[in-house]
């Protein structure tokens, strides 16, 4: 195995300008046993907005500190080494920028050896180790914590994972070793590879407590206090239970098993292609026996194939689109126009209106007024909005105070001239032009003159919403998707008489509920929707011709998206979507598929079997009662389909780019990754399609150069 003491890392090291170094400072905590523990400050000098990474100089000097640690350890000056962070983070894991530039697979293979070097020595102090995990805590900075002999965890910390499959990685400094010897080969696959292809799924504190990540979890309000007094419990001969460790009979039996049914689900579910899950699935695989060093050895190769391979160049991509072009949106005016909002109005009292009211209501800390038709839908609403709120104060995300605070924000009336004093108004109606010309009629002789008006609609014509408007310059599209408050995604439309003051509001808002917005025209189905009606439209295409339902969906696997066509119809709703494929029908005749029998299927309490994980297995009765007589023979293979699918795409994002529904096709890569979950190891859809050679066919062209494509050497 390598011994990395004699491994020459300068030529990472070299490479260190730029970097925003995370300092390791130490203090000695006298514990009331009389014991010392040493305690390192993971601190890059910045507020939290900024969190701390792990870069090479940052890695340099905690080698430093730990090689000081174990001197006075061996001296008998300290009985133990505490690690922790910065004011809510301990660590987000490495900079990616600086992976990102490595050049060579050597030099990609020195940064995981590094991390291995560093990182490992915090179980090898001579001393016991503790990471008091106090907040964010992602990649390699979770991978401080199970280096170390124990840890707890903060109640309150905001997030705590292994994204890197989610980035086309790997966990690369012990986490694809040392976390399934800690809590178990089915725990682990959840955490390294289930919960990254699930949009990067995160744990919050409890999860990692009751998986056994960490030893211990104690309230925010005296987590390090708590902390140090449990470490020294400890050393006092405290015994520590680990439920999950994997025993012999795991290892022998469960494991292989696992991993095999692990195998199986992602073929299914994302094909072959992504190289990521599978490289972490050998990982996890492998970590059943052997000894610490030859699973770092293991981790240190996969990641070096990886980090230079064309995924991660791809994901990169997209993780640069997330990162910064969503954080400044391209179009949206200056932030000085908009309107303040003291108060929203929400025209509806439905589902769709309860999940407006609970996210503005939580983000913006704001009265929120929902109406409708009648009193009794209304109260309906309100209880239910109440009752989420309840359901979060139970999970603890809310205190009482919190919960009640919100709840009293929270005002319903069928009384229209409640909307008198909101500055924001969003309708949450029926998806019809004449519904909400209606709604947006009855509000504005009520509201003041300055005050904004938005539609959610999906796919509708915003202008034709507010033609008949006395001020239709203040009405924005404000597009989000479902669910409300866990996609990421708002889509804000501009009309042509839209004023900036109301773009601006409209901008502002959506940053203040926590979410990404991109700027789009007014064209149908705006961006999202518009390129998932293509792919919906040709998956119904190739079932109406005769090609069987699991051939159809089986298709469009290597898309990579995280539903496949048939899943994403049933959870949007067979009536949305034969509505949207209509609306885009409608609008482009000649390149948009929809068929009657869509709405005759829409009338159906359930149109697909599904199994217990949700995949598509085949029709319902009732279905194929309606399919029958409606089906052609010309099936089409699964080639076919895909191929169809990747032009028609390619074919519409050229068009998209041509009418100026957006400014650049990086906007087009932000709203799919963000709104339809599009995989960050193709970086988004133009560079796979670029990849795959559809953009060729098509325009004779690409959309991006040879690196962003990741088909460079």
């Amino acid at each position: 195995m390598t011994n990395y003491e004699q491994v020459d890392f300068s030529p990472i090291l070299a490479e260190t300008f730029g970097e925003v170094v995370t300092h390791s400072p130490v203090r000695d905590v006298r514990l009331a046993s009389g014991k010392v523990l040493a305690l390192v400050t993971l601190d890059n000098g910045r507020d939290h907005t900024r969190p701390n990474t792990l870069g090479p100089a940052t890695l340099q000097e905690l080698n430093t500190t730990l090689d000081t640690l174990k001197a006075r350890a061996a001296a008998g000056e300290i009985q133990a080494v505490g690690i922790t962070g910065k004011q809510y983070i301990l660590a987000a894991g490495a900079d990616l920028s600086d992976i990102s530039k490595v050049g060579s697979k050597q030099n990609a293979k020195l940064v995981a050896q590094f991390g291995h070097h560093v990182l490992g020595k915090l179980g090898e102090l001579g001393v016991p180790s503790f990471t008091f995990v106090n907040g964010l805590a992602l990649g390699g900075g979770l991978e401080i914590a199970l280096n170390s002999t124990y840890r707890t965890v903060d109640a309150s910390a905001a997030a705590i994972a292994l994204p890197e499959v989610f980035l086309g990685l790997i966990p690369g400094w012990g986490g694809a070793y040392l976390l399934p010897n800690l809590i178990g080969i089915e725990n682990a696959l959840e955490v390294v590879i289930s919960n990254p292809l699930k949009q990067n799924r995160m744990l919050r504190p409890q999860q990692a407590f009751d998986y056994g990540i960490v030893d211990a979890i104690f309230p925010a309000s005296t987590f390090l206090e708590n902390s140090l007094a449990w470490a020294d419990a400890v050393l006092g001969g405290r015994k520590v239970d680990r439920k999950n460790e994997p025993g012999k009979i795991e290892r022998l039996t469960k494991w292989p098993i696992a991993v095999k049914m692990a195998r199986g689900m992602l073929e299914s579910r994302i094909g072959t292609v992504p190289k990521s899950p599978y490289a972490a699935l050998d990982l996890l695989d492998k970590a059943k026996g052997g000894t610490k060093a030859e699973g770092f050895a293991r981790e240190d190769e996969a990641l070096a194939d990886l980090v230079t391979g064309d995924q991660f160049a791809a994901s990169m991509y997209a993780f640069d689109l997330v990162q910064k072009r969503a954080k400044r949106p391209v179009g949206a005016p200056d932030k000085s126009l908009a309107r303040k909002v003291t108060k929203v109005g929400i025209i509806g009292a439905g589902l769709m209106a309860s999940q407006f009211a609970l996210l503005f209501v939580r983000k913006l800390q704001v009265p929120v007024l929902i109406t409708d038709l009648d009193q009794a839908r209304v109260d309906k609403g309100v209880a239910h909005i109440h009752e989420e709120i309840g359901k979060l104060e139970a999970k603890g995300r809310l205190d009482g105070d919190a919960a009640n605070r919100l709840r009293a924000l929270i005002h319903g009336t069928t009384d229209k001239s409640a909307y008198a004093d909101c500055d924001f108004v969003i309708e949450a109606v029926f998806e019809e032009v004449g519904v909400k010309q209606q709604v947006f009629g009855e509000i504005e002789k009520f509201i003041a003159e300055d005050a904004i008006l938005a539609t959610n609609t999906s796919s509708l014509s915003v202008e034709e919403i507010g033609a008949k408007l006395a001020h239709p310059e203040r009405l924005v599209g404000f597009h989000f998707f479902n669910p409300v408050a866990v996609m990421p995604l708002i889509e804000i439309v501009k009309t042509p008489s839209t004023t900036d003051a109301a773009l601006s509001t409209a901008f502002v808002v959506a940053r203040g509920l926590g979410k990404n917005a991109v700027l789009t025209a007014d064209a149908p189905g705006f961006v999202v929707n518009r390129l998932l009606a293509k792919v919906m439209g040709e998956a119904a295409r190739a079932v109406y011709e005769g090609t069987p339902l699991l051939t159809v969906e089986k298709a469009f696997a290597p898309l990579g998206l995280p539903m496949s066509p048939f899943q994403l119809i049933d959870l949007v709703g067979w009536k949305v979507a034969a509505h949207v494929q209509d609306t885009m029908a409608t609008a482009f005749p000649d390149r948009f598929y929809a068929s009657e029998n869509f709405h005759q299927l829409a009338e159906l309490d359930q149109v697909v079997e599904k199994d217990k994980g949700g995949r598509v297995t085949g029709w319902t009765k009732s279905a194929e009662k309606v399919l029958k007589g409606a089906v052609g023979t010309d099936a089409a293979t699964e080639a076919e389909i895909l191929r169809r699918v990747q032009d028609g795409l390619a074919h519409e994002i050229q068009l998209m780019l041509d009418q100026g529904v957006v400014p650049e096709v990086e906007d087009i890569d932000l709203c799919l990754i963000l709104g339809a979950g599009w995989p960050f190891i193709d970086g988004g859809a133009s560079p796979y399609l670029d990849r795959e050679g559809a953009s060729e066919r098509v325009f004779g062209g690409t959309f991006h150069d040879p690196l962003i494509r990741g088909i460079a050497g």
